[in-house]
């Protein structure tokens, strides 16, 4: 039997800041495989506050978990010519605050963190329907379906203590592949993606030098957006996500998550070179894991290298 002390660390650990392999899978992306010129770069700063339930197994003694998690964000990004293909490559610094309660065995307990979570780093490539195009050039272009695949990787920068099992990083790499696709038909966007994250094994879990290892995830995701004018529309997004399961050595696996999140979100123009995001999502059905409602915002800066 755990210790009690262990107990709360165990409920603060699977929560906190939602781990990496759960961000990862909730992710709500409108419009990840659109048509793009070559050269066209930008900058976003955003923000993120999601609260919510951590639902566990009902053999567990643990109860009333709840986690408040900040987000903030600053990523950049560069549209180039890959072998004739728009390529998109995209790089992302995190910084979170997390305050997380509960009940072990009808004791209450409670644990704040901050710092650095793990950056992450993006590859795609528009594979068909947006070649490599000048602006002028993708100005004059007619809207066609896209096919395109990416390549995401979360990396081991967030902070990371092997003493503590409430730690904001991973201390582990996480690669997901995806494929996608977008079917333009008048104002609408239709949007579909489907990836799987892979893991790293974590061998520096608490409490030091034990090996952790975790399953894949397998994510998809659908969206609809109208456009309202140029820059400015509106899209309803679904994910589900489910596998996960993961163990301590030899010890048993935990059970694997299968749910699903829904959301709206709203960009809209600000001058010629700005935009700005507000994005809402909730979960829809939750077996484990976390059960969270987030809102988030973003401004856009876009700007294109001279030619």
């Amino acid at each position: 039997m755990m210790r009690h002390a262990t107990w709360v660390a165990a409920v603060i650990g699977l929560c906190a800041c939602v781990p990496a392999e759960q961000a990862a899978a909730q992710d709500m992306e409108p419009k990840a495989y659109s048509a793009s010129p070559v050269g066209a770069n930008f900058f976003v700063g955003s923000y993120s506050w999601s609260t919510g339930a951590v639902v566990f197994d009902p053999t567990l003694p643990l109860t009333d978990v709840h986690a408040d998690v900040q987000g903030f964000v600053a990523a950049v990004g560069h549209s180039f010519d890959l072998f004739g293909n728009l390529a998109l490559g995209t790089v992302a610094l995190p910084y979170v605050l997390a305050d997380v309660t509960g009940k072990i065995q009808e004791q209450a307990a409670a644990t704040s963190r901050s710092g650095l979570a793990d950056a992450r780093f993006k590859l795609s490539v528009n594979l068909r329907g947006n070649p490599a195009m000048s602006a002028r050039e993708f100005a004059r272009a007619p809207r066609r379906t896209i096919i395109g695949a990416s390549l995401s990787v979360s990396a081991p920068a967030g902070q990371y203590y092997d003493t503590k099992l409430i730690n904001l990083g991973n201390n582990r790499w996480a690669f997901k592949p995806e494929i996608g696709i977008s079917v333009p038909i008048r104002r609408v966007d239709a949007d579909a993606y489907l990836g799987a994250t892979f893991f790293t094994r974590n061998d520096d879990f608490y409490p030091g030098g034990r090996a952790r290892s975790q399953e894949a995830v397998l994510a998809a995701q659908a969206h609809v957006s109208y456009t309202l004018r140029p820059r400015l529309w509106l899209a309803f997004d679904t994910t589900w996500y489910a596998g996960g399961s993961a163990r301590v050595e030899e010890g048993d696996a935990s059970i694997p998550v299968n749910n699903s999140r829904a959301g709206v979100t709203l960009s809209m123009p600000v001058g010629s070179r700005y935009s700005f995001k507000i994005a809402y999502g909730s979960g829809v059905i939750v077996r484990t894991g976390t059960n969270f409602t987030s809102v988030a915002v973003a401004m856009q800066a876009l700007w294109l290298s001279p030619r």
